[in-house]
Order: structure tokens, then sequence, then C-alpha cells
């Protein structure tokens, strides 16, 4: 049977926390769930971004309520003062969406000294999800962390890069990319055995937009300080892929479809996982490996100097 947004129940007085709906994947994802009811609270590191964004949602769907909250994910002391700001602010959160991320960018550091795509893409949202725990756990919570294809091309991490002194291998983009969305969906899968166990209601579902045409290829790309690379890559994508709100698709039946349990990966089903309609997809190997899994919780947890005890 074939998954479309008009599957998505209604959302009336649920709550969504997405990170990163400037634009793309994020943007698409928040008019849906808007569309159906949800409150949304929406991050982003440009708030005037997001303002604009909100204009955008708005439109689609005047009757929203949507709340911005200042986020960014490469500096942990603001990710511990933005989840602060959301817990404190809320007493529920039904559904989050890990969302926001970086893609190829030259080799650049956090506020805090890591390799910026683990940084980002990985520490930020874990130490930001774990901040949130309490609410979440509560909740009875959705969580949706997107991962990548890219993942695949990952057979490991090295843990190395989630340390004070950092990886001393050559800097190559694409494979710290991978190594960031391996990452990603191993924590997704990781948190949800955890709730299991706990015999908690909490779900973890990883998801994965296929080659969506979105801004992450120019803006990552593009920090090389070339934009015209940026821009020509982002060119070339939007011809090979589809559009963000088919590639937000994935994402949005992960957050919402009843029938999954915990521990699923959803992504587009056709072309080698490049586009189409939304499905269970596999994933790596790696993503399975939990002794991996087990690994990065401890060095993310040191790394960013916050328990997640689930």
């Amino acid at each position: 049977m074939t998954w479309t947004p008009d599957d998505i129940p209604d959302l009336t007085g649920r709550r969504a926390v997405i990170t990163g709906v400037t634009g793309g994947l994020g943007l698409a994802t928040a008019i849906e769930l808007a569309r159906h009811g949800a409150e949304l609270v929406v991050t982003a590191r440009d708030t005037d971004k997001a303002t604009g964004a909100v204009e955008q949602i708005t439109a689609a769907v005047p009757e929203a309520f949507i709340d911005i909250v200042s986020l960014d994910l490469a500096d942990l002391t603001d990710v511990r003062r933005a989840a602060d700001e959301v817990a404190t602010t809320y007493d529920r959160i039904d559904i989050l969406v890990n969302n926001a991320g970086i893609m190829a960018p030259p080799k650049r550091t956090t506020a805090d000294g890591f390799e910026l795509q683990i940084g980002t893409n990985h520490l930020g949202h874990f130490a930001w999800t774990a901040t949130l725990w309490p609410v979440l756990k509560r909740s009875e919570a959705r969580i949706v962390t997107v991962s990548s294809l890219a993942h695949t091309r990952a057979h490991s991490i090295d843990l190395r890069s989630v340390t004070s002194q950092g990886s001393p291998r050559r800097y190559s983009r694409w494979r710290s990319y991978s190594e960031s969305k391996l990452a990603n969906l191993s924590f997704a899968l990781e948190l949800d055995r955890r709730a299991k166990a706990a015999g908690l209601a909490v779900t973890s579902v990883g998801a994965h937009p296929g080659i969506s045409s979105t801004n992450l290829t120019k803006t990552g790309v593009g920090m090389s300080g070339n934009p015209l690379s940026g821009i020509a890559m982002h060119q070339l994508t939007r011809v090979i892929s589809q559009s963000a709100e088919a590639g937000a698709q994935p994402l949005l039946m992960a957050a919402t479809d009843p029938s999954l349990t915990g521990g699923e990966y959803i992504g587009p089903r056709s072309l080698g996982g490049t586009r189409g309609r939304p499905a269970q997809v596999s994933t790596s190997a790696s993503a399975h490996n939990e002794a991996l899994a087990t690994t990065l919780w401890q060095a993310s947890e040191s790394a960013t100097g916050v328990s997640f005890d689930v």
C-alpha cells in the first residue's frame, strides 16, 4: 500500500518540534504537519530566515500556530539554552524531527572545536534530544532523526572526531559527511533499542529524503569561499533530484504513521532509494552495529558533557 501525505492523521492538539526550517525538507515538513493541525515549534540559526519561513507556512496554513526558537547546533552552549527554553515553555512534545544539518563544507570546526559536520549533524542533535528527553519521555513522543543515503558509504565512524584532540587523518568532506549521517542513523536505532529496553512508549525512527533539491548543496559546498562551486552542484542536484516536498514525505511518514513501532528506517522506495513514495527501507550493516552504537553513545555523552540516560 502506497503512503501519501493524505494518510497523515489529524494532528490537532499535538505539538511538533522541527530543527532547520528555513527551507528545503524542514520547511516542507512543517507546512504539511501544520496542514494536518499540528502546533509547530521551529528552530533556526538565523532568526530572520526563520521569520521568512514562518511567513511561507502561514501563507499555506493561515491558522497555523508557530513558535520560533533560535538554535545553533554547532554551539553546545546554545543547544542547551535552546532546549531548556523549549522544555520550560512547553509541557509536551509529541513529534520531534531532527532535520537540520550541513553537507560537505571545507574543513571547519564548531564553537566547541569538533569537526563541523559530526559536530552539527550528530553531536548537536544528540545534546538537543538528551536535554529535551524528560519532556519527550513524558509525552511518549515520536522522534525522527534524518539520515542520508550517504550513510552507506561509511563503514565505521572515526570517534577521534568527537574528542577535543580531533582526528589526525586528512580531512575528506564527503567521508566526514557520510560518517555524520551514519552517526545519525546509529543514534536513532540505539535510542529505540534503549527506549524499548526501558519499557517506554517513546518511538525513535530514522528517515532519509533520497536525492532531493534543497539548499544543502549550496550552503555546504559553497562555504569553500568559491560560491560558484556550491551553485553549480546545487543546479546539478536540481536536475537529477526530486522536489523538497517529495523528499519530505519519508520524514512525514516517519513522524506520523501510527503503524511504526520504532527502529524503522523510512526512505523513497524507487530508483535505489533516490526518489519515489516513502516506505520502510534497508540500512547498511554498520547502522545496526550495536557495539559501534554503544561506543558512539558513550563518546557523544563525553563530547557534549550531557548525560543521556534513557
